[in-house]
Formats: structure tokens, C-alpha cells, sequence
């Protein structure tokens, strides 16, 4: 307990000193999106999950990030020790777009009372392409400018350790460890123009309080950076229940230098959930942009218990 507390006190201390960045994709639903950036995390729940999410940042803006993500995690201790999923996101910003898709491991380590560790690797690959419509400029020579079709693909490694526990969780991990370099063609007859990806680092944690009047109460944390800026989310959320199950939530969410947001979210059916979030932008671009939009649904699938047989003893088979 006293960890995950040290690692959320030190990420408040931090906000007021950091600056924002984006070069991964951000999320303001990240803590439904945890596996893609910290393998360790997949399949620590129980059952099979699948979740969405879909962000349209600066609304109204041309050019601005729009995010898809695809997330499918199992537990399978119940054939063999770990976890396996599969994390896919596409990410177009202006006339680019990227593509990424990871298989994703985590081996469980119990950790008693404390929780359960698990450390994960991420193997996959990364796309980059450049839109149909885009066109070079033909007045400039500037090689660091993809041609009218540019398009590669590399190596993408992600590792991560997560710790679980009853009411808590902490990770730490790091993207692109491969750090893979793009080749970029000029249409100028120029030599190609190459640029490595770079290297993320993330830490997460999150405390949920789980009687509170007449629900819960939970603080999620997650710090991004790749040692040039950083970028800071930190949200609450407070979930309405009903006889010991819960209905829904809504809730706020901060990101450094960039928004201010409102989260909620519905547990239409069993084992069934969708949520939504406004992001009012707080940056220079608050005079354009009408905000972010995202929505998330997430469904999980539990394997039947396997009913318990009694072995007979061949000596009373025929009795």
C-alpha cells in the first residue's frame, strides 16, 4: 500500500512542473487501455475482455488526431502460468497514419497479501504511411518530407511489470524499446531522409475506495514521457451502486497543459461496459478547438468453473 500511495504522491507533485507532450497516442479512457503500453498488466483479471475506444481530439480542427484502439486479453492459467492478448491501434494525425499491432505475454508472480506482479513483453509491428491525398510540396527541397508514397514498416518491442492488488495497481513500462528506424524517400532525388521512433516510458497507478455513501470512489494516475516532454492524466471517478453491483460512474480528469474533462460511464448489462468523455481544451488551440470526444465499450467473457469429478476406483466400477 504504502508504494502505490509514494507513486501517486509523487506524480501530484509532479503536474505543475511538466510540460505536455504527444507522440504516442493519448487517451483519457487510459486506464481501459493499460495492456498496449504495459504488456505486464494482460491478463491479470479473470476471464476474456475485449475493449474499444475511440478518440477524435480538437474537434473541429483539420488535421487533428483521431485514435482507434483494439484491445483482446486473456487469463490463461487455467491451460498454462500467464496471460496472452492483442492490442491493435491506428492513430492518424494530418496526412499521416500509423498503424501498430503487438502480441502481448505477461508470466504472474503471487506476491501473497501484496498482489500479483506479472512482467510482460510486447512483440509486434508498426506502420507508417502517408495519405493517398498527400501531396509533396514541389518548391522546396527538404528531405525530411515523405514522399506521395511513403510507407514502412518496423519492429515494435514493449516490456512492462505490473502489480495487482485488491484495491490498487502500479505499473511501469517502456514502448518502441527497438527504437526502429523509418526510411523516408524524397520526391526531390535527394538521399532518404531516416529517423529513428523513440522511446517511451510510462508510470501508472490507481486506488479505488470501495465503500463510499452508497458507492465507490477510485484515482487513476498515468505519466508519459519520452525525456524530451511529458504529459500527466490524472482522474476520479465515483461508481453508483445497487445491491453491491455497479451501475455507472461519472467523474473528472486533468491532463497537464491541455484539458480539463468529464468522464461517465454505464454498465449496461453483465459484464458488459461504455463510457464516454469531453475534453475541454486549455491549450493554445482552445480558440478553435471545440474539444475531445472519446467512447469506449468493453465486454468480458468468464469461462464456466469445470464441474468436479469423483475418479472411481476400478475395483468398485462394476459394484
Amino acid at each position: 500500500m504504502k508504494l502505490i500511495f509514494n507513486l501517486l504522491a509523487l506524480l501530484f507533485v509532479c503536474v505543475n512542473s511538466l510540460s505536455f507532450a504527444q507522440q504516442d497516442k493519448l487517451l483519457t479512457h487510459f486506464m481501459y487501455d493499460r495492456m498496449s503500453v504495459n504488456p505486464g498488466e494482460t491478463g491479470l483479471d479473470e476471464g476474456i475482455c475485449a475493449t474499444t475506444i475511440y478518440r477524435n481530439q480538437w474537434d473541429k480542427v483539420n488535421g487533428a488526431p483521431n485514435s482507434a484502439v483494439l484491445n483482446v486479453a486473456g487469463n490463461m492459467n487455467r491451460f498454462f502460468p500467464g496471460g496472452v492478448g492483442i492490442s491493435f491501434y491506428h492513430d492518424a494525425i494530418g496526412f499521416s497514419r500509423q498503424n501498430n499491432l503487438l502480441l502481448n505475454y505477461s508470466y504472474p508472480i503471487s506476491l501473497g497479501n501484496v498482489g500479483t506482479l506479472g512482467a510482460g513483453i510486447g512483440v509486434g509491428m508498426m506502420s507508417y504511411a502517408m495519405n493517398p491525398n498527400w501531396i509533396p510540396p514541389q518548391t522546396q527541397n527538404d528531405p525530411s518530407l515523405p514522399g506521395a508514397n511513403f510507407s514502412a514498416i518496423s519492429l515494435d518491442l514493449n516490456f512492462g511489470l505490473f502489480l495487482k492488488g485488491s484495491n490498487y495497481y502500479a505499473g511501469l513500462s517502456s514502448t518502441h524499446l527497438s527504437e526502429s528506424e523509418i526510411l523516408s524517400t524524397s520526391t526531390f532525388g535527394l538521399d532518404p531522409a531516416g529517423y529513428s521512433t523513440a522511446r517511451h516510458y510510462y508510470i501508472m497507478g490507481g486506488y479505488k475506495m470501495p465503500n463510499v455513501g452508497n458507492g465507490a470512489l477510485d484515482f487513476n494516475v498515468m505519466m508519459r514521457t519520452e525525456f524530451v516532454k511529458y504529459s500527466v492524466d490524472i482522474n476520479s471517478r465515483y461508481f453508483l451502486k445497487k445491491d453491491g453491483k455497479e451501475l455507472g460512474y461519472a467523474g473528472l480528469t486533468y491532463r497537464t497543459s491541455d484539458a480539463l474533462g468529464i468522464m461517465v460511464g454505464y454498465n449496461a448489462f453483465k459484464n458488459f461496459t461504455a463510457g464516454y468523455s469531453y475534453d475541454l481544451t486549455i491549450n493554445k488551440l482552445s480558440s478553435i478547438s471545440r474539444g475531445s470526444h472519446e467512447m469506449f465499450v468493453k465486454y468480458c467473457y468468464y469461462l464456466p468453473i469445470p464441474p468436479k469429478t469423483k475418479a472411481a476406483h476400478p475395483r468398485w466400477l462394476g459394484e
